[in-house]
């Protein structure tokens, strides 16, 4: 299983969106380089809020460029970058893969640990954008869409373009949760 880097995004300060960029350099164990969620330990704003020394399991977020077709078909206009994700990619089903999947991308590895759970800055972006991107399956469980966490545990520069390569762990799977 193998897919594709269609843009890198990063951003020093806390905004909502994220400028795409020619590159982004991952460091093992603290995130991109440069950008606000970047740390060993959580920078989002409302984990910080629970508890400021809980490792940070959301260094590096990844979307899948096929759910901005998605929401297109329903309206809305979505591009790489727009909802804060610092790597767009191609080609790979990301919501499907286990919790402990390595990535490798350019240089550098990632290991998943989780989906990322939509907040409402999501509707502020774009209002009604928030129920294309979580939602619930036939047996009301919620679907989270808004793509994947990850650690870095390799460092490297990614580029768009870069092919992506997909190790799976061994053992039985755990599906990914929210992290």
């Amino acid at each position: 299983m193998s897919g594709t880097v269609t843009a890198v995004s990063s951003n020093g300060e806390y905004t909502f969106t994220k400028p795409n960029r020619d590159s982004i350099t991952l460091l093992a164990g603290l995130g991109v380089e440069g950008d606000v969620h970047a740390g060993v330990t959580v920078k989002h704003r409302s984990r910080v809020a629970q508890d400021p020394t809980q490792p940070n399991l959301r260094q590096v977020h990844l979307i899948h460029e096929e759910l901005f077709a998605e929401v297109r078909a329903e309206g809305f206009e979505v591009a790489p970058g727009d909802l804060g994700e610092n790597i767009t990619t191609r080609g790979i089903e990301l919501l499907a893969l286990p919790v402990g999947t390595l990535l490798h991308i350019g240089e550098a590895v990632l290991e998943v640990t989780g989906l990322r759970n939509p907040c409402l800055q999501i509707d502020i972006f774009q209002d009604g954008l928030l129920k294309q991107v979580v939602g619930r399956d036939e047996a009301g469980n919620i679907v989270r869409k808004a793509g994947i966490m990850s650690i870095v545990k390799e460092g490297g520069t990614v580029h768009p373009g870069d092919t992506i390569g997909v190790l799976l762990p061994t053992g039985p799977h755990r599906p990914l949760e929210r992290v």
